[in-house]
């Protein structure tokens, strides 16, 4: 009977067993048909070996490894003998008491690590010393990963090491690469720079009461130094541990127990008993000051870049095993770049991130991953790594997006607010009620006109167009991806922005050229990558001229928001970006031959104070670093390619595709209308090649450089628009930058605008109950419409007539045609009586 049921169960055992070995044999194929050699381990033994050399074969610095936490083995590398014994014990009884014994797997751990995977749902644990080393240096890029996947893999890589390296080669390497914290700037990593740091001394020196400390603070470095007492027990803990595995005696044990300790920063007081008395923690920063200190290395993050991408092309023992690297870096530039770091003014608390690309080939000819200063800067890279929203550096996307769709500079857009549930807002909260163009839009960075034309170009459009740009765009961002909540790196942003001054080709950012083994013979060669066309040529510089516009159009007192990019003797384009909150501060611009992005922001995404401004902090780094790679260059401008006519329109010089030009009355006009329930001025649009409205007054609370915030959530627009006053001047280009011309059009800075009445006014009961009743303006609005246009008709035959007859005969009549019109203007009421709410 008992036989009768023992079949049955030790069948279903046979086939579980089986099927589990059968299961264990798919996932060993499925997993490790992609896993790095295990030559790669000795590759700390390699490091510092690999020389690499910028575009002009000037040394820049040799090739350091990187670890899975991200940090640098920057430390010395230490053999085994140069450890302390006390240290060596006791760091195998806390991580792998049977580290000896097993043959990279510790089959005890593992199975107190399943089960707490499977009781915990924690995936952690049972790791031994070997599979520590495996993950810190081998799969680094699954180190945040607790997944059955990552444990599989390194068993498999643990067993490969075994059979492959002695105990005292994988101890010595895993001690060597061992995280022990992290200072504010530096992260702690190997026992050379943990026993400096913690204890002021080498690792040899180290006694068994400070080499169980260090142990203790393994798994969890950076709470458990900040919390002494509480982890004190631990310490007691293992030195029993180590008596029982026989690593050290009793009176040992007990006499290190007693022994004082100082971790740097901490002031303790001890009992004779080896308890605490007291314990405070006075100056953390000293785990800093005990370092060594490093010289300063030119392109720091430049070269963990290159380590990235050469890893990624030639795996870690090839990358390092080489002997010259040589990059696209400039090292002039890079040293611009790196004054340019050391010399921002920056808010309390923020740093940096910069990258510059050279357009015709894509590669990096200059990177700072932080804002510098004498010491060695810290090991994230905001220049490659940081993701964070744009602002209205996205903008030029949009508006050069419409010109590809046959929009021109000159045509324009509504400035109200929106109908619908999406209310963004200007940066100050005010409209203008009436229609400005393209250009007025950019120059002042109005988010309500971008909104709308982003509604007329198609927001699937452009998704698209970004992601052809080398974006990764996130999801249901809607319509307010025109205004800036594109998440992307200051390397993307210069890549993208390349494609102004190349004509039109998106290029990937690229990093290394070439690798030379040491005898001489290539063994890795960038490959040639097709350029993506984004935009037609002429598009392209359409685009250019409009980011040209930004920078020149406008002084600062005018309200330019980039006249502080502008670099003598050279054309610069470029667009600033602020986002919610004044959380990020960007500027993106190019040159010829230079294209770059600066961010400007904290690390823990907290705002920036009040007065910082895209305008006035990251914009002076750009232009200071894309000045020092200009020196030394004979100064040029980009090529105007065929097909490309450039008019004066309301004292601005813009270009135009030529076809647009050879029409009766050209720039011809274009509008984007309005939905008929948005609110809209009382009265009629000025035709769209009519002059520039006056810039909104700014805030008064606020400076001259306004912020431009990209808002996701609906807004309520203030009451009533601002106004301009009849006595105001239209905003112009200065006089020292662009010159009236015989063919530029009747001067606007003459012309009084229409008075506007409120884009949207308060219900009659809400008035004050004594109102001074309006005059009726309708035949003034008309009348000025009329003139208007008749100086237009004037303007227009004076120009053809100057390009028909000559300059000088002509120049006379149209300047006769001119004044009568000014004359006519004359006589037009130059104010009227407004509402008051």
């Amino acid at each position: 009977m008992r036989s009768a049921l023992l079949r049955p169960l030790l069948g279903f055992l046979a086939a579980a067993l089986l099927l589990a070995l059968a299961g264990v044999g798919v996932l060993y194929v499925v997993w490790t048909r992609d896993l790095p050699s295990i030559g790669d381990v000795d590759l700390l033994a390699l490091g510092g070996e690999t020389r690499v050399y910028d575009r002009k074969n000037r040394l820049i610095g040799v090739l350091t490894p990187s670890l899975s936490s991200g940090a640098l083995a920057s430390g010395e590398l230490l053999e085994l003998g140069e450890i302390s014994q006390p240290l060596r014990k006791a760091v195998v009884s806390s991580e792998d008491r049977r580290f000896n014994s097993h043959r990279g797997l510790d089959m005890v751990g593992i199975g107190r690590g399943l089960l707490k995977g499977l009781f915990l749902g924690d995936l952690e644990g049972g790791s031994s010393i070997t599979q520590q080393l495996v993950k810190n240096t081998l799969l680094g890029d699954m180190n945040s990963e607790r997944t059955l996947e990552r444990k599989f893999k390194e068993a498999v890589l643990a067993y490969r090491v075994e059979k492959n390296f002695s105990k005292n080669q994988i101890l010595a390497a895993y001690l060597n690469v061992v995280y022990w914290g992290k200072t504010q700037r530096r992260s702690i990593v190997g026992i050379d720079q943990a026993a400096h740091a913690y204890f002021g001394k080498s690792a040899a020196e180290l006694n068994l009461a400070e080499s169980a400390y260090l142990a203790v603070l393994i798994p969890a470095p950076n709470s458990r130094y900040q919390k002494f007492e509480e982890f004190r027990p631990l310490t007691r803990i293992l030195l029993d541990r180590m008596v029982e595995d026989g690593t050290v005696t009793q009176a040992q044990a007990d006499q290190a127990w007693r022994t004082p300790i100082y971790p740097a920063g901490w002031r303790i007081g001890w009992n004779a008993d080896g308890t605490v008395r007291s314990a405070r923690l006075e100056n953390p920063a000293r785990l800093e000051e005990n370092l060594p200190a490093q010289a300063p290395q030119v392109a720091f993050h430049y070269l963990q870049a290159v380590e990235r991408e050469l890893v990624a092309q030639l795996g870690r023992k090839e990358a390092y095993a080489s002997a010259k690297i040589v990059t696209g870096l400039d090292l002039d530039a890079q040293r611009a770049a790196e004054q340019a770091a050391r010399e921002a003014e920056l808010p309390e608390g923020a740093t940096l991130g910069m990258a510059f690309v050279d357009p015709q080939t894509g590669e990096v000819t200059a990177m700072v991953g932080q804002q510098l200063d004498a010491g060695r800067p810290a090991d994230w890279d905001n220049a490659t790594q940081s993701r964070r929203q744009v602002g209205s550096s996205v903008k030029p996307f949009v508006y050069t997006l419409a010109l590809s769709q046959g929009w021109q500079q000159s045509d324009t857009v509504l400035d109200a607010p929106l109908q619908g549930e999406y209310q963004p807002k200007n940066y100050d909260g005010r409209w203008l009620g009436y229609p400005v163009t393209l250009r007025y839009a950019l120059d002042y960075s109005l988010n309500l006109p971008t909104v709308r034309l982003a509604q007329e170009v198609g927001v699937g459009e452009l998704e698209g167009k970004l992601t052809e740009l080398g974006f990764q765009v996130q999801p249901d961002l809607g319509l307010s991806l025109s205004i800036g909540t594109l998440e992307a790196s200051p390397l993307q942003l210069a890549s993208a922005y390349a494609a102004f001054a190349n004509g039109g080709l998106y290029r990937p950012a690229s990093f290394v050229r070439q690798v030379v083994d040491e005898h001489g013979k290539v063994i890795y060669q960038r490959p040639e990558v097709p350029a993506v066309r984004v935009w037609d040529e002429r598009t392209a510089y359409l685009g250019l001229d409009m980011l040209k516009g930004v920078v020149n159009d406008l002084s600062e007192a005018q309200g330019g928001l980039a006249t502080r990019a502008r670099i003598e003797g050279w054309p610069v384009g470029g667009k600033t970006g602020t986002t919610n909150d004044i959380r990020d501060l960007w500027f993106a611009g190019v040159a010829p031959g230079v294209a770059g992005a600066v961010w400007v922001g904290r690390e823990d995404n907290q705002p920036l104070p009040a007065w910082a401004y895209s305008g006035t902090v990251p914009t002076p780094i750009w232009q200071r670093a894309a000045r020092g790679q200009l020196a030394g260059r004979k100064p040029g401008d980009f090529p105007v390619p065929q097909g490309i006519t450039f008019a004066t329109v309301r004292r601005v010089e813009m270009a135009f595709l030529s076809e647009k030009l050879q029409t009766p009355g050209a720039p011809a006009g274009r509008s984007s209308a309005p939905s008929p329930t948005a609110p809209a001025a009382t009265v009629p649009a000025p035709p769209p090649r009519s002059s520039q409205p006056s810039r909104p007054p700014a805030p008064t609370s606020a400076p001259a450089d306004p912020p431009e915030v990209p808002v996701a959530a609906p807004q309520t627009p203030m009451t009533q628009p601002p106004v301009a006053q009849p006595s105001e001047p239209q905003p112009t280009v200065p006089q020292d930058s662009a010159a009236p011309t015989p063919e530029a059009s009747p001067d606007p800075s003459q012309i009084p605008p229409l008075p506007q009445e409120p884009a949207q006014q308060l219900p009659q009961e809400q008035l004050p109950q004594e109102q001074v009743p309006l005059p009726d303006l309708r035949g003034v609005q008309d009348e000025a419409a009329r003139a208007w246009e008749e100086t237009q008709r004037a303007a227009e035959q004076g120009l053809r007539d100057t390009l028909e007859r000559g300059s000088d005969q002509a120049a006379d009549e149209l300047q006769r045609a001119l004044d009568q019109a000014r004359e006519q203007l004359q006589q037009l009421p130059q104010t009227a009586p407004q509402s008051s709410p």
